[in-house]
């Protein structure tokens, strides 16, 4: 009797293992795809600001659009 008392609880225990894995990978999943959105968006920032200095370095002469002196406007 107390065997099959022992196999009725065994099988009224949840089992949340696999659904805690299964979660802990969605949020895994999630987190990298925001970090690859946001490493995109920072690269193309990044790029583009990199190209308008070399740009300015280039044509330092006849280029009107660079101002040097380091303002420090953050554009």
């Amino acid at each position: 009797m107390a065997n099959l008392i022992q196999r009725v609880r065994r099988l009224g225990q949840r089992r949340d293992e696999g659904a805690t894995a299964v979660e802990y990978g969605l949020l895994v999943a999630l987190i990298a795809v925001v970090l690859a959105v946001g490493a995109l968006a920072l690269g193309n920032a990044l790029s583009n600001k990199l190209d308008a200095v070399g740009d300015c370095v280039t044509n330092a002469s006849a280029n009107d659009n660079c101002n040097g002196g380091g303002s420090g406007s953050g554009d």
